[in-house]
């Protein structure tokens, strides 16, 4: 698995070559720049699809300048006994995944190695400090209607408005 240092928004549209405004819908994209993974913003306005050989990108909303309405996430332990509920469910490996990568960004979890199983797919083995516990979980991307859902999903049982 590859580990990329992705830059925070630019706060700017590079079509438009303008500010994003507090609330405005927005744009990002991670495309490969020789060795470099580099995060371009647009504004709605500038948006004409992801280019061609984009590794990913998502649709966000530019936070308003006061912060209020910032969602805080759920505490760690509550993501992780989530994460471990999941373990036993087959047909919700996807979000279980999805799950894993977010702990491993809010350094919940470290990962330690990945693996292939015996099914030939590939395993991440994750450590939690917290509980001194190692996990594997199936590395299941999910499809663009699944990770929709999920994040649909996550947003509502791990995220509040503070």
């Amino acid at each position: 698995m590859l580990d990329f240092d992705i830059q925070r928004c630019t706060r700017r549209c590079a079509a438009l070559d303008r500010e994003l405004a507090p609330g405005e819908t927005f744009y990002s994209v991670l495309t490969q720049r020789g060795a470099d993974v580099v995060r371009i913003d647009y504004s709605e306005e500038g948006w004409g699809g992801a280019p061609e050989g984009a590794l990913g990108w998502w649709k966000s909303q530019m936070p308003d300048a006061t912060g209020a309405g910032k969602a805080s996430l759920a505490p760690s332990d509550v993501i992780l006994q989530y994460f471990e509920q999941l373990e036993s469910d087959p047909d919700r490996q996807d979000l279980r995944y999805v799950l894993a990568l977010l702990m491993i960004r809010r350094r919940i979890v470290r990962l330690e190695n990945t693996e292939t199983d015996e099914q030939g797919r590939e395993t991440l083995v994750l450590h939690c400090p917290r509980n001194e516990t190692e996990y594997r979980t199936p590395v299941a991307p999910p499809d663009d209607a699944r990770a929709a859902e999920i994040q649909t999903e996550l947003s509502r049982l791990l995220f509040s408005d503070a």
